[in-house]
């Protein structure tokens, strides 16, 4: 046995070194020890960082969508009565100016109506991913808006008459980003599946955090 004290031979049975007088018994029991080292703060932080980073899940879309034309079927209904009293005030009214009037409003009504279902078509995308919520938005310019799910507060959704029926609606999400605290999407189709999607991911998100701050 070598003395690590003073690099000393000693016989395999001593106690002590013959030379310096180390407990060579005390230094055995050491060296084979099999207890590890109790981990400091700092240890236990990058341990708990490594493991949640080997079982971290990759992130993946859960949904996408945009505005739906369903959405808009009560302006086209109203546009369509709009345009059948137009035509027949201009027959009741035996004035050519009726006819020029009826000629001048109705393109325009159903033009604008147009222009605003395209305007929503592609000013607005939204895409939901297992860690945030997405929603570019604009033509000419873009804007690429993100919330993070554990953001997100509250999830909730509206329908008028018919949107019911068409099974379209309105989203709010209420969230601590300061960017987008109040965000209403309108025209959302399969509004309560795609509502309780959302609440559901954010629930999720927030049950991982949670275990995260747990572990650290």
């Amino acid at each position: 046995m070598i003395c690590p004290n003073c690099s000393h031979e000693a016989p395999a049975d001593a106690a002590y070194c013959p030379k310096c007088g180390s407990n060579l018994a005390a230094t055995a029991e050491a060296a084979h020890s099999t207890e590890p080292a109790a981990q400091t703060p700092v240890e236990r932080l990058r341990a708990s960082q490594a493991a949640t980073a080997a079982h971290a899940e990759p992130e993946h879309d859960l949904w996408r969508g945009g505005y739906s034309p369903k959405a808009m079927y009560g302006s086209w209904l109203g546009a369509a009565l709009l345009t059948l009293a137009v035509v027949v005030l201009a027959i009741l009214v035996p004035n050519p100016v009726a006819w020029i009037v009826a000629a001048a409003v109705v393109p325009l009504i159903w033009l604008s109506l147009l222009l605003v279902l395209v305007y929503r078509k592609l000013s607005v995308e939204y895409t939901l991913t297992s860690q945030r919520f997405l929603h570019p938005h604009g033509i000419l310019r873009r804007v690429a808006n993100q919330i993070l799910l554990v953001d997100i507060d509250d999830v909730a959704y509206e329908q008028d008459f018919i949107q019911r029926f068409l099974n379209v609606g309105t989203i709010t999400l209420r969230s601590t980003d300061a960017s987008d605290p109040v965000l209403p999407m309108p025209g959302i189709d399969d509004v309560q599946r795609v509502a309780n999607l959302i609440d559901s991911a954010r629930r999720e998100e927030r049950r991982k955090r949670a275990i995260y701050m747990a572990n650290v």
